[in-house]
């Protein structure tokens, strides 16, 4: 048996045969009245699945992120990452994954080939535990169980759409609540709605000078903020993250990080009280753990970037399963018209469950792939 994540024991090792990447885009429902994400207007979700088989019969899945940027990525992997999967040990993921970072490096360190790298990264995972039998939190040292879910929501047309949301997500079982708002009335909208006790997290996507934050902050401060989320712009300058921080607000980021030695940078400085890498942006789950034992070093709290749906979300749900028990779960608060992964994206009575089969424990649905599948298949290869 080959040990996940280290060199292949056989004489023959196992050969990746066929690299694919599967574009879906599902229709989809919000409360908020605004249907776009990234400031692009979105008839539809966007899924970037990829799929990777091997000579001896195991398929493994991945996700990239993600949403507007998916064709780009699906460009990058086709073009680019695909060819050089072909004919390599899927077992060895270490040396694969370096191989393929250090070659690549050139077309960035964030963006579309990082995403279609860090796709590669989860789908290799997904293959090492098959081959183990095992699921992917044992091999973390994980625990079975249910995990809290925080409802994401979308952007809202306005405080009146905010409360209405909040409402929804809290009679739908969530216990948790995020925005991702920039105004004083959305905010002070949102807590009217979910009263005192509920947690309130504010994501603002980077939209303040760090003047504009600290003042931000302040006039936000009435409204017990959980966390305040990327209130910094550029997301990189984490000395600016560390003035707001040190003004008493406290600070989430690290979706936008380019990888750990950027996410050493942010804990050196005091920039963070929470670390959150995106298991589709950062370099897959092999680095999503770096990440979490370096933040484990630093005392920093990690919670998972998560507001996808397809194997990147239930991957995410294996590494919160190896971290502390109140550690929770972003679930983007929308209603897809169907779901690749079937109910394991859906909170029950506001908690995720854990598949519990080898590797990820969940493939995608093929009917579902081929019901909203955008791009006709484009198969490498042996």
């Amino acid at each position: 048996m080959r040990k996940a994540g280290g060199p292949a024991s056989e004489d023959q090792p196992m050969k990746i045969t066929t690299a694919e990447s599967i574009l879906l885009t599902v229709p989809y429902r919000t409360s908020g009245g605004l249907q776009s994400i990234a400031g692009r207007p979105a008839a539809g979700l966007n899924i970037l699945l990829l799929r990777i088989e091997t000579d001896e019969g195991v398929t493994g899945w991945g996700e990239a992120f993600g949403h507007g940027v998916s064709p780009a990525t699906k460009t990058a992997f086709d073009t680019l990452v695909a060819p050089m999967l072909i004919g390599r040990d899927p077992s060895d993921i270490d040396a694969l994954m370096h191989h393929l970072q250090q070659t690549l490096h050139l077309f960035g360190r964030g963006g579309p080939v990082m995403y279609a790298l860090s796709a590669v990264d989860i789908t290799l995972w997904d293959i090492a535990g098959k081959v183990a039998g095992k699921p992917l939190y044992q091999l973390f040292g994980g625990t079975a169980r249910n995990m809290p879910a925080y409802a994401s929501l979308l952007r809202c047309s306005g405080p009146d759409a905010v409360a209405r949301s909040c409402a929804e997500a809290l009679a739908q079982g969530y216990r948790r609540v995020k925005l991702h708002e920039i105004t004083v009335e959305a905010v002070k909208a949102a807590r009217d709605a979910v009263g005192t006790g509920v947690p309130l997290m504010v994501d603002t996507n980077c939209p303040w000078s760090v003047d504009e934050a600290l003042a931000m902050a302040e006039k936000l401060r009435p409204f017990d903020m959980y966390w305040l989320e990327e209130p910094v712009w550029p997301p990189e300058d984490h000395v600016g993250l560390a003035k707001v921080r040190a003004a008493g607000a406290v600070i989430a980021a690290g979706e936008n990080a380019a990888g750990l030695i950027e996410f050493r940078r942010a804990f050196e400085l005091g920039a963070l009280d929470i670390a959150q890498p995106s298991v589709t942006k950062i370099g897959g789950i092999s680095e999503m753990r770096r990440i979490i034992a370096l933040a484990n070093e630093f005392g920093v709290r990690v919670v998972p970037h998560c507001p996808y749906f397809g194997p990147g979300f239930i991957a995410s749900l294996h590494l919160t399963a190896a971290l502390p028990a109140d550690t929770p779960v972003e679930r983007l608060f929308i209603d897809l018209e169907a779901s690749p992964m079937g109910d394991w994206v859906d909170p029950k009575n506001g908690e995720m469950r854990m598949p519990q089969g080898p590797g990820l424990g969940a493939d995608p649905d093929p009917a579902l792939i081929a019901r909203y599948r955008t791009h006709q298949p484009n198969v490498i290869r042996a």
